[in-house]
Parts: C-alpha cells; sequence; structure tokens
C-alpha cells in the first residue's frame, strides 16, 4: 500500500507546514499546527476544473431585467441601528455585530428581533429566527421578558451544528435570521474545534449561501480577541456585507454602534445606545450625555464639539489645576491622550506664560467620552488655562481647532456642522481658526470669533 502522505495546517492562520512544528512560522501562535492529509490537485493541460457542484442549472440574467425594488432595505424598527446600517437591512445581507464579552451584543439584537418581528406581523412577513448557540431557550426567554422584547412571531432555537440551522431555515421560511454566535456554530463539513479557523470558515460559507438563496436577512455576532480584532479568519470580514463593532465601557452605560464594513451605504455613521437594567435605549441626541450641568461656563470648563462619523457631539472638557504635594506633580487624563494633553500643556505654558511646573493637572471629559482627534485641543488648553487662572468663560462659548506647537491655532474638518450643532443646543458664540473662517456656513445668530494664535483665543474667551 502506498504511504498516506501528512501535512500540517495552523489552526489560527491556516500556515501549512510539510512537519510539525511547536509554533507557526506565520501567526507565531503555539501548539496550534494539526495534522491533515493534502488533497491531490491534477494540474497541467487537460487537467478538470476543480468545481463544487456539476454546474448543471446555472442561469444568468439580463441586468436591466433585475428588480432593484428587491434590493431597497427595510427598517429594522430601531432607527440608530438603521442609521448606521445605511437606512435598514438589506433582504440577503449579512451583517456581523462584533463586540467584547459583556458588552450587550445580545441584548442589542434580541431587542432588533423583536422589532422586527412586531413589523413582520403586521406586514404578513415569516417569523424572526434567533439561534443561540451559547445560552438555552430558557435563558434567553428570561432576557426577552426582562427587556420586553416578548413576540410570538419571534422564534428561539438552541442550537450548535449550522446544518440544523439551514433545516429550521428551510421549515420554518423565517423573515430574518440571527445566529449567536458564529464561534460557537459547527459545521461536519469541516474539521476542528468550534471557534477554529476551517469552522468558522464553514459555517459563515453556510449561513451565507442560505442567506443569498432565499433573500434572507441575516445578523451574526462575532467573538473578538484580547487586542479588540474579530475572532476567526480574516476572510469572515470579506464573506459579510456589513461589519459593526459594539463598543463601550463596562463601568458606563453609552454604546457606540460602528461600521468597519458597509456595502449598502456609509461608514461614517454612528448609532448612540445607552443600556439600562430594562434593555438597550435609543439616544437620538447623545450630545447631552457629554456635557455637565454647568454648560462650560465653570471656571476649568470649556465646550467643544467632536465628530463621530458625521455625527457632530457637544462635548465638555473640564481640567482642574491643584498646587503640587511634592516630587513630581501628577498629569491625569480621563477620555484623552494623555501624550496629547501633555504637549498642549507645555503649549500653554510656553506661550501664554503659565507655570504649571510645579502643579498637579487633571484633564477629563464628561460622561465617559473618548476623544482622540486634534479638532479639541483649543477646548483643552483654554479649560487649562482657565482651571489655571480661576476664570470662567465669558457667555455660551465653543472652541473648535488644532493647536500646534508654535502656538497656532489650524483648522479641522467639519467646521460647519460642529457649529451647527452648537447652535442647535444653544451656543451662540464659536471660537474657530481664521484660516477656514471663510469656509465655515454658521447658522443665523451664531457669532464667530476667528483666531490665528492661542493668545487670541484667550482674549476672546475670557474677555
Amino acid at each position: 500500500m502506498a504511504r498516506i502522505k501528512t501535512a500540517y495546517r495552523c489552526a489560527q492562520c491556516q500556515w501549512e507546514s510539510p512537519k510539525w512544528l511547536g509554533q507557526c512560522r506565520q501567526c507565531e501562535a503555539w501548539g496550534t499546527l494539526e495534522e491533515y492529509v493534502p488533497v491531490p490537485v491534477a494540474t497541467g493541460k487537460g487537467a478538470p476544473m476543480i468545481s463544487s457542484g456539476s454546474g448543471m442549472g446555472a442561469v444568468a440574467v439580463a441586468l436591466d431585467q433585475v428588480r432593484v425594488e428587491d434590493a431597497d432595505a427595510r427598517p429594522s424598527g430601531m432607527g440608530e441601528f438603521d442609521r448606521v446600517l445605511g437606512g435598514g437591512i438589506v433582504p440577503g445581507s449579512v451583517v456581523l455585530l462584533a463586540g467584547e464579552p459583556g458588552v450587550g451584543k445580545s441584548t442589542l439584537l434580541l431587542d432588533v428581533a423583536a422589532r422586527y418581528a412586531r413589523a413582520a406581523t403586521a406586514s404578513g412577513l415569516g417569523p424572526v429566527l434567533y439561534v443561540t448557540g451559547e445560552e438555552s431557550v430558557a435563558q434567553v426567554s428570561k432576557r426577552a421578558h426582562r427587556i420586553g422584547a416578548l413576540e410570538s412571531n419571534l422564534l428561539l432555537a438552541a442550537e450548535g451544528d449550522v446544518g440544523s440551522v439551514a433545516s429550521l431555515v428551510q421549515t420554518h421560511s423565517p423573515s430574518m435570521l440571527i445566529v449567536d454566535s458564529v464561534q460557537t456554530m459547527t459545521s461536519s463539513l469541516a474539521e476542528g474545534s468550534p471557534g477554529s479557523v476551517s469552522q468558522v470558515k464553514a459555517v459563515s460559507q453556510v449561513v451565507i449561501n442560505a442567506a443569498k438563496a432565499n433573500a434572507l436577512p441575516t445578523l451574526l455576532v462575532g467573538h473578538v480577541t484580547k487586542d479588540g480584532t474579530i475572532a476567526g479568519p480574516r476572510t469572515l470580514e470579506h464573506l459579510v456585507d456589513v461589519v459593526c463593532q459594539f463598543e463601550g465601557e463596562r463601568t458606563g452605560s453609552l454604546r457606540l454602534l460602528r461600521t468597519v464594513k458597509n456595502r449598502y451605504g456609509s461608514t461614517d455613521e454612528v448609532g448612540c445606545f445607552t443600556l439600562v437594567d430594562s434593555g438597550i435605549r435609543e439616544v437620538s441626541d447623545p450630545s447631552k450625555l457629554f456635557t455637565s450641568g454647568s454648560r462650560g461656563e465653570a471656571p476649568g470648563s470649556f465646550v467643544t464639539v467632536t465628530l463621530e462619523g458625521n455625527r457632530p457631539l457637544l462635548t465638555e472638557i473640564q481640567a482642574l489645576v491643584a498646587p503640587g504635594s511634592g516630587g513630581s506633580p501628577r498629569r491625569t487624563t480621563s477620555g484623552l491622550e494623555s501624550s496629547r494633553v501633555a504637549m498642549i500643556m507645555a503649549v500653554v505654558q510656553a506661550h501664554l506664560r503659565l507655570d504649571l511646573s510645579q502643579k498637579e493637572v487633571y484633564v477629563s471629559t464628561v460622561g465617559g467620552a473618548k476623544i482622540v482627534e486634534p479638532a479639541v485641543d483649543l477646548a483643552i488648553a483654554l479649560a487649562i488655562w482657565s482651571a489655571a487662572r480661576g476664570k470662567r468663560p465669558s457667555g455660551h462659548i465653543v472652541a473648535l481647532g488644532e493647536v500646534g506647537l508654535t502656538g497656532e491655532v489650524r483648522g479641522g474638518t467639519g467646521l460647519s456642522r460642529r457649529v451647527s450643532e452648537a447652535a442647535r443646543l444653544g451656543w451662540d458664540t464659536a471660537i474657530v481658526p481664521a484660516g477656514q473662517i471663510s469656509e465655515i456656513r454658521a447658522p443665523r445668530g451664531v457669532r464667530l470669533f476667528p483666531v490665528d494664535s492661542l493668545g487670541e483665543a484667550v482674549r476672546h474667551a475670557f474677555s
């Protein structure tokens, strides 16, 4: 008998090796190489083409005969969710929702499932099928009672085999399918444990084929690794139509839904939610979450406008300058990059003649907001100067602009949208970079103070 040749493949990245190794040479993971039997492939002239089927029955249609109405998005019943997806859920689309454990992915999708099932009942569509591979039906039902997601048109199933899921789709003809999660499902067509590269690829391929063949909108839950990336092969993100990230701190209630990939809309939209005891609630006006009762009028407080995707959010920056207690003074930040704040402090000391060498400085955002864009530099600098001098801003003022090392104020993106959002919430004055004053379209009644330097901004803000 001829000896069967074997090889070894990494379960994480699919790298192959002719012999077993303790560590994968490509992804550097330990103990992930698994033995398998390579399938010989005929090559050369006259070799048959590899096909997954006989190819019989394949049909091509004329492009002008395709009904574009079949690709129209359907509202899910949750406005913030539809906003991120580009207007709703497209029939036959596959959406991957990823996030850290405990952030509220299952709660969000169960709420979406109940709303969609309610709308499907009114429209005469089929039920919503919610398949869980992590929990029992009783556990999901208990959560549904808690968040008020009880619908007769919402079907639950606890299955771990993707073949059983495909059978349920054929039996019930649902109008939406939710799989929680893709890493807990297994397929008999692939080897390996649940969550391995081969299993995730096989499971996702079966689900995607079922979604496309039945024009079935499908939502998949995905796990993330320690570094925040989606667990499993990178091809999973290429196979699905939409990839969403559900973010939020465990200690806070704010949750943000972002799109990393979207074949049906923009990736610049952000959905805002808050996690409460009764489930997930939409936040249609999130700017109020990031401002305090002082409205930026107390010493050490200044308001700016950030951009989360295309959505402007009013955000308050607070600073505290206290006498040092000996030794090296503390520099503490929350919601801001510490290196960025340290650089702005150095600019303030150099160009505003403010000695902070023996002072402890604390800078934070209100409401747990996280800001990484440079357009909030001016608000940070003015908040630190206000806290050190004990002076409050002279009115309802927002500050927009990036601060350079020479003390100049540079422009940012979307200044017209930022000014309009501030005006909508009652702020009537904006300090903006002078270089972009001609590009800003301010609402009626809003005063613009163009500045070139940090010193000019201080004079306008505290005059």
